[in-house]
């Protein structure tokens, strides 16, 4: 049977959105902006970064990697599901990443950078492109288990992350939970369909918390920036502009804004930068991040910048951030990147 293109589905997902407009009677504010808060969950305090256009019903559950509430209580019953996605330019537009919960980016060969894109709270209809694994993934993936999705990789990769206590999808596996589109040219036209591939995780366990988070009373410390930027080599640096009206930091790479193919601008609610050391080198094929340990940190959020440090113990544990006076930090409710820049990245915040 022949599998439906990525234009198909791009059509079917946009006339989707219009029916849930309506029932929802909500009307868009336009603009980047306004297309993402038309296919995203709305909540009493965040009403830009949610799955439905729906008013918020009592009860539900905080969604463990967003600490927003999830009045569906989806996120109670469902694992992590990460998923490996391109970041070159040959990938672009890419597809699924606004709904992402926790975006990491991480350094791989030729300085390039590569996406581990987290989904839990929502499930969007299409993720990609997918690319390959890499050493660093175990150790991100370890604390959050669940699934780990990815095209194949490299023996020495594939045998990195067998050793996470994670549920492993490739393209073999994957069957029509993924799918090619030949609109494109391979090897960036491998995509994903995050519903199906969840029906591989077997009992559901959520993840569990990657941040805290600010309630709506707490005061941001830091420094007021309204720009951030994270240097990373190979002219993939990446900068951040703060949005004051709909509280985000409007993400930017290659020298242009940063826009999926559904036209929506990726713009998440915090960004972390981890300094990490890179063992075998930055950019060096088989290289891997350390991220067991200590090392500084940066912390976007709310429009101000945070400065301090990351610690973890052991691989089974997440990192905790903390401020330069020892002070757990708090994020901003919503989706986050974390920037896995190599020791000495020039960081500017402004």
């Amino acid at each position: 049977m022949t599998r439906p293109t990525r234009t198909q589905l791009l059509i079917a997902g946009v006339v989707a959105m219009v029916i849930v407009a309506s029932v929802a009677a909500v009307a868009l504010t336009g603009g980047k902006h306004g297309k993402r808060a038309a296919v995203s969950t709305t909540t009493s305090t965040h009403a830009s970064t949610t799955t439905t256009t729906a008013a918020p019903r009592p009860g539900g559950v905080i969604a463990p990697l967003t600490g927003v509430r999830d009045a569906t209580s989806g996120a109670a019953h469902r694992p992590a599901l990460t998923i490996k996605v391109e970041n070159t330019p040959a990938a672009r537009p890419q597809i699924g990443l606004d709904q992402a919960d926790v975006i990491y980016e991480e350094v791989v060969e030729g300085q390039i950078t590569r996406l581990l894109a987290i989904f839990q709270s929502q499930v969007p209809d299409v993720v990609g492109p997918v690319r390959s694994v890499r050493r660093t993934d175990q150790s991100v993936v370890t604390p959050i288990g669940g699934l780990f999705v990815y095209s194949g990789g490299a023996a020495y990769a594939v045998n990195s992350i067998r050793t996470a206590p994670v549920t492993l999808v490739d393209e073999t596996r994957a069957g029509s939970a993924m799918f090619r589109d030949h609109s494109r040219q391979a090897p960036h036209n491998l995509y994903a369909h995050p519903a199906k591939l969840f029906a591989f995780g077997g009992t559901p366990v959520p993840p569990p918390h990657l941040f805290t988070y600010r309630t709506a009373h707490q005061a941001v410390p830091g420094v007021v920036v309204t720009h951030a930027t994270v240097g990373f080599g190979g002219g993939y640096g990446v900068s951040y502009a703060w949005d004051p009206v709909h509280q985000m930091w409007d993400r930017s790479i290659f020298g242009h804004t940063d826009l999926l193919e559904s036209g929506v601008q990726e713009a998440p609610r915090n960004v972390v930068v981890m300094f990490v050391h890179y063992d075998g080198g930055v950019g060096v094929i088989g290289s891997e991040a350390d991220l067991v340990g200590s090392g500084d940190a940066i912390v976007f959020t709310a429009g101000h910048e945070i400065t301090g440090r990351w610690v973890r113990p052991d691989r089974v544990r997440p990192a905790q951030f903390v401020d330069s006076a020892g002070a757990t930090v708090r994020l901003t409710p919503g989706q986050t990147w974390v920037e896995l820049a190599p020791t000495g990245t020039p960081v500017t915040g402004s």
